[in-house]
């Protein structure tokens, strides 16, 4: 890319660093936008991210061979940074939590992912009446809207490769739907864990104290004291989990994993859990995971942005757009509504919860900018493996019920 009249040239791996940069930057400005007490947070980044990838996804590729590969590179290491951090700041009392509210958390991330299915089946019986695509097409361009609603990778991975035993054909739409959907997914229930509180006019500090209370917590220097560490950061145990996350997300039983996201959570969870192995502190510092996870979170919706905007003008449909809004509201709305009135569950646990149930790596991050607690990452941690085994279920379901 030349600048300045030509008297500047930025190519290849430097011109990724530079787009990298221009967009983290516009897009924590964004973030700080407030209307009526919401704002994007670092979903800002995520919105300049796309843009960017509409007007210069291009050159881009062209002065940088690989460079959708680079993308996926940057997304997945953020990934793994965002969720070995949530895992590990989780870990302490994780276990506890979960047995004290395991029904609540199950049935809640349940509710989710079958309403979301629903509605997915109710806008395919209702819209294939008034489509040029065919029932198998329309299906499979439907479910990509589904997983891309949920922002969901494992179903939209499980809907493609089911599609494929049926015809490849399929695959594109599933694609082109997962695109189309996936911008209203992530902004959609960032505004959504945010303007829910301004709706009910909650106390947040009050709220804090209510989810403080009903979780199980670890003090910081008890899990850590006699311990020592192998680098005055805690990265070396970091990075242990994240390689072992890796393998254990990548390993299939009958074409089923736990995915990158999955494997990193649970192994995070489990030596945040346990803190130290003897003498051993396999814990990095709060202060460590706490940049790993904002650092995270970036890099990630930085990945996802560009490449999903670089599509996005490509296979922009209006309608299937709104097809993506009510795929994503009609499932947060009653999730919420049974959280509330039905489990009795509170605020901020309800929230991080239908984070979790959601999948939605960008919804935690917005929680706990907004709500000021680590804490949400407990719910959200718990509700994450049910909805993400029940979402693969569900997307393959509708795949074999009505693209045949």
């Amino acid at each position: 890319m030349s600048l300045f009249g030509g008297l500047l040239s930025v190519k290849g791996v430097m011109f990724l660093i530079f787009s990298v940069s221009v967009v983290i930057v516009s897009g924590y400005a964004l973030g700080r936008i407030k209307i009526k007490g919401v704002s994007l947070g670092a979903a800002g980044v995520f919105i300049t991210a796309l843009i960017f990838g509409c007007f210069f996804g291009g050159a881009l590729s062209s002065t940088l061979p690989g460079a959708a590969d680079s993308l996926k590179l940057i997304e997945n290491i953020g990934l793994v940074m965002f969720v070995c951090s949530v895992g590990f700041l989780a870990g302490p009392g994780f276990f506890s939590n979960l047995k004290r509210n395991f029904k609540s958390y199950v049935v809640l991330a349940l509710v989710l992912v079958l309403t979301g299915g629903l509605t997915c089946a109710a806008c395919i019986l209702i819209g294939r009446n008034f489509t040029a695509l065919d029932g198998k097409q329309f299906t499979a361009m439907l479910v990509g809207l589904l997983s891309g609603a949920l922002t969901s990778t494992p179903s939209f991975s499980a809907a493609k490769a089911t599609a494929a035993g049926i015809s490849p054909e399929l695959e594109d739409l599933i694609t082109v739907g997962h695109g189309i959907a996936y911008l209203f997914g992530v902004i959609g229930i960032v505004i959504f864990v945010q303007l829910i509180p301004k709706l009910l006019k909650a106390d947040m500090a009050k709220e804090r104290e209510i989810l403080k209370a009903g979780l199980v917590t670890a003090d910081e220097k008890k899990r850590t004291a006699g311990s020592f560490q192998l680098d005055r950061y805690g990265f070396t145990p970091f990075f242990i989990v994240a390689a072992l996350g890796v393998l254990i997300g990548s390993f299939k039983v009958f074409n089923f994993s736990l995915t990158v996201t999955g494997g990193c959570l649970l192994t995070s969870l489990l030596f945040g859990h346990f803190g130290h192995i003897g003498k051993l502190s396999v814990t990095p510092s709060e202060k460590t995971l706490k940049t790993f996870r904002e650092l995270g979170l970036i890099l990630f919706l930085t990945g996802a942005g560009i490449a999903g905007g670089a599509n996005f003008v490509k296979y922009f449909n209006a309608v299937y757009f709104i097809y993506g809004i009510i795929m994503t509201l009609v499932p947060l709305t009653v999730g919420f509504v049974f959280a509330k009135f039905v489990l009795k569950m509170k605020l901020l646990d309800s929230l991080g919860a239908i984070s979790g149930g959601r999948t939605s790596t960008p919804a935690l991050g917005a929680l706990i900018e907004s709500s000021g607690t680590e804490d949400v990452g407990a719910p959200y941690a718990a509700a994450y493996p049910v909805a993400l085994v029940a979402v693969v279920i569900v997307s393959e379901a509708l795949i074999l019920i009505f693209g045949r």
